[in-house]
């Protein structure tokens, strides 16, 4: 089964939502989000993974490129 879930940042944490399950949570850090998303989506297939089915998350982040290095003349 593959999940996927939206990630963007709300400008005090990191959050993700579930497209098309109803599945929300958050973190502090990417790093705590993902940890999260992982514990949601087990606790939401809980069923299905002690089933045997495997599920698989897809994640698509939003995040904004500023301006990194400035451009020298050659």
């Amino acid at each position: 089964m593959l999940i996927k879930f939206d990630i963007y940042y709300d400008g005090e944490c990191w959050c993700a939502r579930g497209i098309g399950v109803d599945i929300f949570t958050q973190g502090r850090t990417p790093d705590e989000l993902i940890g999260n998303i992982n514990d949601a989506a087990e606790l939401h297939f809980e069923e299905d993974i002690e089933a045997g089915e495997q599920i698989t998350v897809v994640s698509l982040t939003e995040f904004q490129v500023g301006s990194v290095a400035k451009i020298s003349g050659c």
